[in-house]
């Protein structure tokens, strides 16, 4: 398993969404942001994004730029010649625009530190798609795929347009980690985490199997570390000492197992999140999330 494709599996509610719009200038479209993250690609002619309450220059986007927004604000989207409300004759600017549910009550740390805009240029989301440059056009090809499907939908096309959204919010977002990783100066929180071999590791075996009742001892054993320095090499890093993020882990893994429809029996959530008691269980859930998992599954239900 693999702590980028947890982080947003743990934070993905809902189906996402896509469409492919053409408008010709002057144009705008306004989006509050709340409870969704979104990314907008411009496959012809330009937009500038305007960001609520910020001081900073529109950003603007041309051809084979795409842009991932968090749900922390709202934002415009408008034509490169100006703002605009309506249809125009001007130039026509074509875009895939896409959306994802999030849970906004539990964010994965990882996904906490990103910016509220990750800018990918054209020239980044074309060649740096694939690890280290390897396969590199990952984003744009899923572009190209995902605009084929929209623009002539095909049988199957509900199934394959939902696949290419969940794999084009994997790339971005690798893509930006990779450029994070790959700028000069020291890499700090997350970023350095995913960077650094030694927490790597124990995220990874944490992450794979988080029934296991992990210790200190035997994640620092991954990396070849005794205890202490690789207990404060974690903490450093992520931002918390090992055995507490495994405990938030396995309670963020057992809020989304208590949220499915298909009920699993309270017995199995404790045992897949490694308590030998539903007592254990009940008592640990109940000290993260201030109530007892069946009522947090009625809540959630009801809701």
């Amino acid at each position: 398993m693999d702590v980028l494709s947890d982080a947003i599996a743990a934070m993905r509610t809902g189906r996402p969404h896509s469409s492919l719009t053409s408008r010709r200038a002057p144009w705008g479209v306004r989006f509050d942001g709340g409870g969704h993250a979104g990314f907008h690609a411009v496959l012809e002619g330009h937009a500038s994004l305007v960001l609520d309450g910020s001081d900073a220059e529109p950003l603007r986007l041309g051809p084979g730029d795409v842009v991932f927004l968090t749900h922390r604000g709202g934002y415009e989207l408008v034509s490169g010649e100006g703002e605009g409300t309506g249809a125009g004759a001007g130039v026509s600017t074509v875009m895939i625009c896409g959306a994802y549910l999030l849970d906004e009550n539990r964010p994965h740390p990882l996904l906490s530190e990103l910016p509220a805009v990750v800018h990918l240029p054209a020239a980044s989301a074309a060649s740096m798609g694939g690890a280290g440059g390897a396969g590199g056009g990952s984003v744009e090809a899923v572009l190209a795929l995902l605009g084929a499907e929209l623009r002539v939908p095909q049988p199957g096309s509900d199934t394959v347009v939902t696949s290419l959204l969940d794999a084009l919010l994997l790339l971005i977002l690798r893509t930006w980690w990779l450029r994070v990783r790959g700028s000069t100066g020291d890499l700090t929180g997350w970023a350095a985490a995913l960077a650094d071999p030694a927490v790597a590791a124990a995220l990874r075996a944490m992450h794979t199997d988080p029934a296991h009742s992990w210790t200190v001892g035997e994640l620092g054993a991954l990396a070849n570390l005794s205890r202490a320095p690789f207990a404060r090499r974690f903490t450093a890093s992520v931002g918390t000492p090992p055995l507490a993020y495994l405990t938030w882990w396995r309670m963020t893994l057992a809020a989304g197992w208590l949220r499915d429809p298909d009920d699993v029996p309270l017995r199995s959530v404790a045992e897949r999140a490694g308590y030998a008691s539903e007592f254990a269980f009940a008592k640990a859930f109940k000290r993260e999330f201030k109530v007892a998992p069946g009522q947090y599954r009625k809540l959630r239900v009801a809701g």
